[in-house]
């Protein structure tokens, strides 16, 4: 796969978080018949996905973008060289 193939399409990220120290990270996934509806945040406390949108937009959140997709708007993970730290590959912690 070529870099170019890796990258997220142009434009789809509206905000990317700039947060820094102290700011939460998210460690599982609330999920609704198969599809996130919310996070479990680093301190333990759940959100739901819009929560965690503004919260992002507000840089609360470390290591996400909000993107949109056919006008709604979700977190997506940043890039970097951790798989492990990807929101898609975060464990289910409720529904």
């Amino acid at each position: 796969m070529s870099e170019h193939n890796m990258m997220p399409p142009e434009g789809i990220n509206q905000h990317a978080s700039t947060a820094g120290e102290g700011a939460l990270t998210i460690t599982g996934l609330i999920k609704k018949s198969g599809k996130i509806s919310g996070y479990q945040l680093s301190d333990g406390s759940r959100i739901t996905k819009d929560q965690g949108v503004e919260m992002a937009r507000q840089n609360k959140i470390r290591g996400v973008a909000v993107a949109t997709n056919q006008g709604t708007e979700y977190l997506r993970g940043l890039p970097d060289q951790a798989d492990s730290n990807n929101l898609g590959n975060l464990p289910t912690v409720g529904s």
